[in-house]
């Protein structure tokens, strides 16, 4: 058994990074995920693993300086909430296109614009849509636990690895700021050159070149016919992370007559839900996305044949709900797809959740 600490999610993201072996944090402060960045800097890992820490000028300045490092071969992060990612979308989309591995958190707070610094689940399309310009995607990572966001930092970063993709953890104000039990890994030692060759291949740029030739890295491409290859090729790729690695835990679906379907903080609360619901004679199951792209599409094309409805349960507007009615329309299946959620920094209580399946559901 590793190391048990009460910590904070923030916390534990930053002491993460440091124990799985992260070669570099160039960040931004932002509520409310600072304690990211303060943990790193009290921690001062350059002291013992060689960690470089940095506050860089801007958001904009930190994804850059992300991907310099990722270029190099090395694992590279940083973390911002939500109006700090957007200012990262241009950095983010020419991380992709150079085909990048990283480690992107965003703490999300509640938007549009400055919004609030509560908690929100408002940038789901930002993550799973690409968020930048182009058509490209990264893996998105959704803990609904302390321990969870302890445990994918080091999962992200392997993904990122091993598909030369940028990962993205997307968390919350409420997870960021909960302090909860974690079991924190022992300290792995950075990756060597031929470790990150082993993994994903010789592309990195890691001096000059003495039995092979030059390594480029750039997401610019002037000839047309090559950067549709290029992309039909990242698309391939795409399909491959949905088939290999989807993630997510489902509660009580067995029987279930209706299936709320939430992640992170929301997942948290629908659990409690369920136990209300059951109480009260409702079968009613949950599935908790883990892994928001690639999303569980298959799970829920082989629910919708045997549940009458869906609730998506987000912190958001109704975000999440177009890609459960997009699963249950290619099932064929009839079943109903509702959405309940609140915004601006408010996350729903269990019991507001079964009014809400009760009234869309069981009132009609």
């Amino acid at each position: 058994m590793g190391e048990i600490r009460l910590m904070k999610g923030n916390e534990v993201l930053g002491e993460a990074a440091i124990r799985c072996g992260c070669d570099g944090y160039f960040g931004y402060p932002i509520t409310p995920q600072s304690e990211v960045m303060e943990t790193l800097m009290q921690r001062a890992p350059w002291n013992e693993t060689g960690m470089v820490v940095l506050q860089a000028e801007s958001e904009v300045a930190s994804i850059n300086m992300v991907y310099g490092a990722a270029g190099t071969g090395k694992k590279a992060m940083t973390s911002s909430s939500s109006p700090g990612i957007s200012l990262m979308a241009e950095g983010i989309s020419y991380i992709a296109g150079a085909e990048l591995p990283c480690l992107i958190i965003n703490v999300q707070r509640g938007g549009p614009g400055l919004g609030t610094i509560q908690p929100s689940q408002a940038d789901y399309f930002q993550a799973v849509k690409g968020g930048g310009h182009g058509d490209y995607k990264l893996i998105v990572l959704a803990p609904a636990s302390v321990q969870e966001m302890n445990d994918f930092v080091d999962l992200a970063f392997n993904l990122a690895f091993k598909y030369r993709n940028p990962a993205m953890i997307l968390t919350d104000g409420a997870l960021g700021q909960m302090m909860e039990k974690v079991e924190l890994a022992d300290q792995k030692p950075r990756w060597t050159d031929e470790e990150i060759k082993k993994i994903s291949g010789d592309w990195a740029t890691t001096g000059k070149p003495t039995s092979r030739k030059k390594n480029v890295i750039t997401s610019l491409e002037m000839d047309s016919n090559v950067m549709e290859a290029k992309n039909r090729r990242f698309q391939e790729k795409y399909k491959l992370i949905e088939k290999q690695e989807t993630r997510y835990e489902l509660i009580q679906c067995d029987d279930a007559e209706y299936i709320l379907v939430a992640f992170g903080t929301s997942a948290r609360v629908c659990q409690k839900s369920v136990e209300i619901a059951r109480a009260k004679g409702l079968k009613v199951g949950l599935l908790r996305p883990i892994t928001l792209f690639p999303f569980p599409n298959a799970v829920i094309k082989e629910l919708a044949h045997k549940a009458k409805g869906f609730l998506s349960v987000e912190m958001s507007a109704g975000q999440m709900i177009e890609d459960i009615k997009l699963a249950v329309y290619e099932a064929g299946s009839n079943a109903r797809v509702n959405y309940f959620g609140r915004m601006g920094g408010i996350i729903p209580t269990p019991g507001e959740v079964v009014d809400a399946l009760e009234n869309k559901f069981y009132g009609s």
